[in-house]
């Protein structure tokens, strides 16, 4: 029994049009997420210049809104990790495996994965 496989141009021109939409969605979708994360810390600045204006507070020095350097963004994530890691409570780390005495469960059971076909030849 021989199985052919044809295929239309039509076909081809179809399967083209969908690769290359899909393809678009996806680089358009990283494109504006990219935008997206580049401009967060602006609107965070923006933010908090307000919040000083509003609280009529003039900073001497601009240090409040300038950049900070990957080591210092470093330091603080493992300070906040560190930290967050000591809220939890000390557990044993002790696994306790306990055989049960059913061994029969409809998961492991593969007759109702399959499909019982009558073929008739």
């Amino acid at each position: 029994m021989e199985i052919l496989l044809i295929v239309s141009p039509a076909d081809i021109k179809l399967g083209l049009i969908i690769t290359i939409v899909g393809m678009s969605v996806v680089f358009a979708a990283l494109v504006i997420l990219n935008i997206i994360f580049n401009q967060i810390p602006r609107l965070l600045k923006f933010q908090l210049r307000i919040k000083f204006r509003k609280s009529g507070k003039k900073s001497e020095n601009e240090e409040c809104c300038a950049d900070i350097s990957g080591d210092t963004n470093a330091a603080i994530a493992l300070a906040l990790h560190l930290y967050m890691n000591e809220l939890h409570d000390m557990e044993s780390n002790v696994m306790t495996i306990a055989k049960i005495s059913k061994r029969y469960s409809p998961w492991s059971s593969k007759i109702y994965g399959l499909r019982n076909l009558n073929y008739r030849k």
